[in-house]
């Protein structure tokens, strides 16, 4: 089973909220998701990103896959960089 960390839309016709989830990459966008990692609201000015670090460093270690889209929010955030960080010095040992 190949686990994503995607969005899924919630909020009202053309007010678009989004949940950032982690999702077994099968399952429909809107459909069944394993955990709630975050939200990101695109309306706000500036767009309003929040997102549990510590929940999304541990599905990133456990080997879930990020969306283009959420990799970007999860960048802007920092927690890419952790991760990355995290991975290079594991690997330098």
């Amino acid at each position: 089973m190949s686990v994503s960390i995607r969005l899924k839309r919630m909020g009202k016709k053309k007010q678009p909220f989004y949940r950032v989830v982690v999702a077994d990459s099968r399952s429909p966008r809107d459909g069944r998701f394993i955990d709630i990692i975050g939200t990101y609201d695109p309306k706000k000015d500036p767009a309003e990103i929040v997102i549990k670090e510590e929940k999304a460093l541990e599905w990133l270690r456990t080997g879930a896959k990020p969306s283009d889209t959420v990799r970007s929010l999860l960048s802007k955030k920092g927690i890419m960089k952790k991760f990355d960080e995290e991975k290079r010095a594991s690997q330098g040992e």
